[in-house]
């Protein structure tokens, strides 16, 4: 090993004390001030990711890269006003969950803590580099940062303005530490690292987090792929399902939470699925489906296994026909991933035993899969939507960044009173 990722981690982690002493409104301030220099330094990360795109596009990179790669200015706004809203969130730290006291009189709580230090492993979305910086100082935490190649322009860009922020306030640029070399041997040596990180959080491929799971030593919560699904029950209003199918899979079809497998409960199946064809094929969804579903247009290639697994990524989705809730239960059972699943429905027996069963990070009952979204469920931002079943579970916000300890406050009390001094 080089040790150039232990020299940064090192240089994180001191850096972490000083974020961890800093009060709520230094750091909500922080949070503000990197806003603020994310726009006024908009040209010079615009400049650096059209420099990024041009070398993905002569690289090959498919349309689903492109779209997580691409910076505009909407998006950059985007950016600071994520970092505005994690800033207004309440301050997690010191936070007492739970206050008892024994029978002795020792009093007990349980007071949230930061991690520590944060490494976050990613590929392609520039955006995270801000979302994680903010919502592991948020927390109290230092967070280091290894972006992918393919972004390596824009992330240094953005972490520039990052830093101009952190020096504003008089607190340690390394609190925000990117990997600027982006060869695979400083990641294995990231992973090692058991004595400096507290936490690695991998999101981007099935290849990277596979990658990352193999050879980590340290703590890792998977941001796991997203095969999610719709499932139209009998009781569905054909209507509402069909504005959720077109948004999940047809609005991004490149992101995590987007729709790659529909199910259809054979009695809605003549009322749903010609509109339903109609409508993702105007919008240039390829459909795959089973007999069921072929058996309303010819033309439709057949779904494989492979297709019920795969997350597409890309304008495509696998379709079939189900007798009930039971089979389209054992299908999300078989091919889900944990992230998300989406039942359509006007049966509250129905929505209700769904949710029962479903093991997905979030369940959506007559909303879309895209909602499914730090920002979109009050998180300000995510770093990652855990599909792992540790202390945090589907998108992870700033309190997911935390952990509880316990305090406890006496007055001399002991276990054993023979031991006390004569």
């Amino acid at each position: 090993m080089s040790g150039y990722v232990r020299n940064l981690a090192q240089a994180a982690r001191a850096a972490q004390a000083a974020i961890a002493a800093a009060d709520a409104s230094t750091r909500h301030a922080l949070l503000e001030g990197m806003a603020d220099r994310l726009l006024a330094g908009q040209d010079a990360i615009l400049e650096a990711n059209a420099g990024d795109l041009e070398r993905a596009r002569q690289g090959g990179a498919g349309k689903a890269t492109l779209d997580r790669l691409a910076l505009n200015p909407e998006r950059v706004r985007g950016m600071a006003e994520a970092l505005r809203e994690v800033a207004a969130q309440a301050d997690p730290l010191g936070e007492v969950s739970r206050s008892d006291v024994r029978p002795n009189g020792i009093r007990i709580e349980r007071q949230r803590i930061p991690l520590g230090l944060v490494a976050m492993i990613y590929e392609a979305r520039p955006n995270v580099t801000a979302e994680a910086a903010a919502l592991c100082l948020k927390a109290g935490n230092a967070v280091l940062l290894r972006g992918g190649s393919e972004a390596a322009a824009s992330n240094a860009a953005i972490a520039a303005c990052l830093h101009a922020a952190l020096r504003d306030a008089g607190l340690p640029e390394a609190a925000v530490s990117l990997v600027a070399d982006t060869a695979r041997e400083h990641v294995l040596e990231l992973l090692q690292l058991t004595d400096l990180i507290d936490l690695a959080i991998p999101r981007g491929g099935e290849s990277l987090i596979r990658f990352v799971a193999e050879h980590a030593r340290v703590p890792v919560i998977k941001h796991y792929k997203g095969v999610c699904h719709l499932y139209v029950d009998r009781a569905a209003d054909v209507d509402l399902a069909l504005g959720l199918l077109v948004d999940g899979k047809a609005s991004r079809p490149g992101v995590c939470n987007a729709l790659e497998t529909l199910l259809v409960h054979r009695d809605v199946a003549d009322a749903f699925l010609p509109r339903a064809l109609a409508a993702l094929k105007a919008r240039g969804v390829e459909v795959r489906g089973d007999a069921g579903v072929r058996a309303f247009d010819a033309a439709l290639a057949p779904a494989t296994e492979d297709d019920y697994a795969a997350e597409f990524l890309d304008l495509v989705i696998a379709a079939k026909l189900v007798a009930g809730l039971p089979e389209a239960l054992a299908h999300i059972a078989r091919f889900g991933s944990d992230h998300t699943e989406v039942i359509a429905t006007a049966d509250p027996a129905a929505a209700d035993a769904f949710v029962r069963a479903v093991r997905s990070s979030a369940v959506m009952v007559n909303a879309s899969s895209r909602f499914n979204d730090g920002g979109q469920l009050g998180l300000g931002a995510e770093i990652g939507i855990s599909t792992t079943r540790l202390h945090a579970y589907g998108p992870m916000g700033v309190e997911a960044l935390t952990i509880e300890r316990f305090v406890v406050r006496g007055e001399g009390q002991v276990r054993h009173p023979e031991s006390r001094a004569g």
